[in-house]
């Protein structure tokens, strides 16, 4: 079975998570079954930026999802490599607090257990990062990440699109991440063709 699964940590930009799993048809197009994993600040961040009391509950609503899980979901599939053969995955938001723990592969959360496995097994995955300025430090964990394997994506909006809203903007992020993943989409005006 291919898997996407979509990690969401409390760095800010939780909208651009949820904007995500607003797509999973379109990922559906490529992969059998969408889950998520929610770590605990995520869920205060979704409360702070976007009003959103209970994100697990949030995301609930979208039938598209298979499957989510919290941060200590320690018996979830999803904790051992050999459920992971054929998933990919995205952390977007993508905290540094994540980066720097993945880059020195702690492993003391589902999310971060499951990042861990899917570098191991060589499959995609997206990291969106949404933090600046970058300290010497988050340049040299992504760069370890990097090298890794992992896909470097920071949140960096292009205006070539001509952006009128600030969905547009979010948009653009959400159709990177898609073409990270080889998911056809048209979310986004691509360079010279607007």
């Amino acid at each position: 079975m291919k898997r996407i699964i979509v990690g969401i940590t409390g760095a800010s930009g939780i909208r651009y998570a949820v904007k995500l799993l607003d797509m999973c048809p379109l990922m559906k197009r490529k992969y059998d079954e969408v889950n998520v994993i929610v770590t605990n600040n995520a869920k205060l961040v979704a409360r702070i930026e976007e009003g959103i009391d209970d994100i697990i509950e949030h995301l609930r609503k979208n039938n598209c999802i298979e499957k989510i899980y919290g941060e200590k979901d320690w018996f979830s599939p999803l904790s051992s490599s050999s459920n992971l053969a054929y998933s990919d995955m995205v952390i977007i938001p993508a905290s540094m607090n994540t980066v720097a723990k993945l880059a020195t592969s702690i492993q003391d959360n589902l999310l971060l257990r499951t990042a861990a496995s899917i570098m191991r097994l060589h499959r995609k995955l997206v990291i969106v990062l949404r933090e600046t300025p970058l300290s010497t430090m988050d340049l040299k964990n992504l760069y370890i990440l990097s090298m890794g394997g992992a896909i470097i994506l920071p949140a960096s909006p292009a205006f070539y699109s001509k952006p009128k809203t600030l969905d547009d903007i979010v948009l653009f992020i959400v159709g990177k991440v898609l073409d990270s993943l080889g998911v056809p989409h048209n979310l986004y005006c691509r360079w010279m063709s607007c």
